[in-house]
């Protein structure tokens, strides 16, 4: 039977001064005494970086508020990962390390309070030598629950377990501002059997985001075994995105039953060469998304970040294949409706010396745009702003598109460049702004 502790049991006073020490309290107690549940109460409880320990549950009651500090002094530094990369950072709002049987849940939220965090970011201001706190981090923990809570105004990324397996993420809901910097939904690293269900994730970056690590991080740790399902996603840079941090491997991904609207890209993968890794296995189905720039995008000339201007990154001859070389292969689409699209209905761009692979699309009906805003798809060099363009596909093999639909489009349907092995069954346009052809295949050298 489960022991509670009242956190105001513990000295906490609602709309006081920061109580961190008071909560971490009646944490702390709940571990020595072999774990339980430390319970919020109703009221708004401000508070620096708590961090949960082994058979813990942190569990907000409705009305409860945790507001969290946005003084990096509230922050204590430790050592994860920031962009993919380990590295001394501010511990997250909350935070666990090498913590088995842990959870967040209740009907209460958790109020990241990110402006000040946000302006310093915008403003370079920040005179901390480390990050900004994610709002829940967990890293290389077992037994990970985290269910129904509210989650606003995240300083950056708001959900990041790292390292971790056995992971469930259920009913949340995430509100941060389309224009608050880096501040992505849920981003799994390097975990092993997460599932992301029910959630409505609305954010200033990626809403969910599955990454396993750069090519800088000596360990590497493979992303595998994710489901998402259930979800609606709303203004992110992408719905769901696999990358660019994926030198670990990345695998065996479903992606079910969602809706995407608003987002800037739907489904996106993206690496560069020095990246190494492998991304393959991933299945996408039953997806409706509503005014998304591009539908699908597999980018392996992703140029943001690190290095990621060099002549190595952006070069479309070919180079030899190493270690460093990423390899995209046996990715799935299938029964999904997109409804006024703008720049694109999907970008596929491997590299010259190791094309993207096993892809198909099947089942598919989008429209573009009537009045469409011009856009960028993928982050490269030399790709101009696009409008009510049909597939743009270049460096790609074993590509089968079937049963695809595509209204109101300009130019070809399907544009192919240096591909071979491409098939093109039962697809049709519709209401094209001008008479062409359904495929225009080119062989540039």
């Amino acid at each position: 039977m489960s022991i509670f502790y009242d956190i105001t049991e513990f000295g906490a006073i609602p709309n006081s001064i920061v109580m961190t020490e008071k909560i971490q309290k009646a944490i702390d107690e709940a571990y020595t005494n072999g774990g339980g549940t430390v319970i919020v109460p109703a009221g708004e409880f401000l508070t620096g970086s708590l961090r949960l320990k082994d058979n813990v549950e942190l569990h907000l009651l409705p009305g409860a508020r945790l507001k969290f500090s946005d003084h990096p002094f509230d922050y204590p530094v430790v050592h994860s990962r920031w962009e993919g990369i380990s590295q001394n950072v501010h511990a997250s709002c909350l935070y666990a390390e090498k913590a088995k049987n842990i959870a967040v849940t209740g009907f209460g939220c958790l109020d990241g309070n990110g402006q000040r965090w946000w302006q310093r970011e915008r403003n370079k201001t920040d005179k901390s030598a480390y990050f900004r706190p994610k709002l829940i981090s967990f890293d290389s923990c077992e037994q990970i629950t985290i269910k129904d809570v509210q989650m606003i105004d995240s300083p950056s990324w708001t959900v990041h377990p790292v390292r971790s397996y056995n992971i469930t993420i259920d009913n949340i809901s995430i509100k941060n501002p389309a224009d608050s910097p880096n501040t992505d939904g849920i981003n799994p690293e390097s975990c092993k059997n997460v599932r992301i269900n029910n959630c409505n994730i609305d954010v200033g970056d990626d809403c969910i985001a599955i990454k396993a690590g750069t090519e800088e991080t000596a360990e590497r740790m493979s992303c595998e075994n994710i489901t998402i399902s259930n979800c609606i996603m709303v203004h992110g840079h992408g719905a769901v995105v696999i990358g660019s941090e994926m030198s670990g491997d990345i695998r065996n991904v479903t992606i079910t039953n969602c809706i995407f609207q608003d987002t800037d890209r739907g489904i996106r993968l993206k690496s560069r060469r020095g990246r190494g890794g492998i991304v393959e296995d991933i299945r996408v189905n039953n997806i409706v998304m509503d005014k998304v720039m591009c539908p699908f995008v597999i980018n392996l000339y992703y140029y943001c970040g690190p290095l990621g201007k060099e002549k190595y990154v952006w070069d479309k001859n070919p180079y030899p294949i190493t270690d460093e070389t990423p390899n995209f292969r046996r990715i799935h689409f299938a029964n999904i409706t997109a409804r006024n699209i703008q720049a694109c209905a999907g970008f596929i761009y491997g590299l010259a010396e190791l094309y993207a692979a096993e892809i198909t699309f099947a089942n598919i009906d989008i429209s573009m745009a009537d009045n469409a805003v011009p856009g960028r798809p993928a982050m490269m060099a030399n790709i101009d702003k696009m409008t009510n363009r049909g597939f743009y596909v270049a460096f790609a093999k074993d590509i089968l598109f079937q049963h695809i639909t595509i209204e109101n489009h300009e130019g070809p349907a399907f544009y192919l460049e240096n591909t071979h092995d491409i098939e093109v069954l039962y697809c049709k346009s519709r209401h094209t702004k001008q008479q062409e052809e359904l495929v225009e295949a080119v062989n540039k050298s």
